[in-house]
């Protein structure tokens, strides 16, 4: 039986008087880095603020590790990194990441440990303001680690960073998926490319699921090239 950390279910979003999510369902496996691919618009931030529970739903559910989603007992065990990097400019890196460990009641030690986990060793006294957008990316990547997450929510983590970096940021996400005590990632992206990085994929367009498989599978099932061939091939086929 596959087990899941994410599961949706008739997820409906009416934002504005417009429908963003009309009636979608989908599952992230545990252990699993799966990408949520699709155009700009297509919904995606809207669904990763369900899956946080920071978002108001006209109708659906969303269970997050067993539990209804926003749950005070999903509090650390769940981490979001939305698309601004979220830290302090007058802070240094370390006094963010102090203050967010007390927000959430974070060992005192955790800071330390997840700055070298995110590659900011040395770095630790600069202040957030002046660091590169890499880096403050990296910050609130660390941020979202304190504690003891169990599922990582990401909106376009690796957009606007070098190629180099965003390798090193996708060779993170696969080691701790694989640790001895994984972590579960659901990772939004509009850049194709970035699915052959991902183990399951979420294919998304106006709202709705295309195909949710893995990246060989998805390939295999539509005789596409590449996953952006497969996404205009599903495209073609749901008009």
């Amino acid at each position: 039986m596959m087990n899941y950390a994410v599961e949706v279910r008739d997820l409906r979003v009416v934002r504005g008087g417009q429908v963003v999510l009309p009636s979608l369902s989908a599952q992230v496996e545990a252990g699993s880095v799966t990408g949520l691919l699709g155009p700009s618009g297509c919904g995606k931030t809207t669904l990763l603020r369900s899956v946080v529970g920071v978002q108001r739903v006209a109708g659906g559910e969303v269970r997050v590790l067993g539990a209804p989603a926003g749950s005070a007992v999903l509090r650390d065990r769940i981490g979001y990194v939305t698309q601004a990097p979220s830290v302090y400019g007058d802070l240094s890196v370390i006094e963010n990441l102090r203050y967010f460990a007390a927000v959430i009641g974070a060992p005192p030690d955790d800071p330390e440990r997840v700055v070298a986990a995110v590659g900011l060793a040395g770095k630790e006294a600069a202040r957030a303001d002046r660091l590169s957008g890499g880096q403050r990316a990296r910050v609130s990547l660390a941020a979202a680690l304190l504690g003891t997450p169990k599922v990582l929510v990401l909106d376009e983590p690796t957009v606007g960073l070098d190629p180099v970096l965003r390798a090193e940021l996708w060779a993170l996400f696969h080691r701790l998926a694989t640790a001895e005590d994984p972590v579960t990632f659901l990772i939004s992206s509009h850049v194709m490319d970035e699915a052959s990085r991902c183990t399951r994929l979420l294919l998304m367009r106006q709202g709705r699921i295309l195909a949710a498989d893995t990246p060989r599978g998805l390939l295999a099932s539509t005789g596409a090239r590449d996953v952006e061939d497969a996404f205009l091939r599903l495209v073609g086929a749901a008009s």
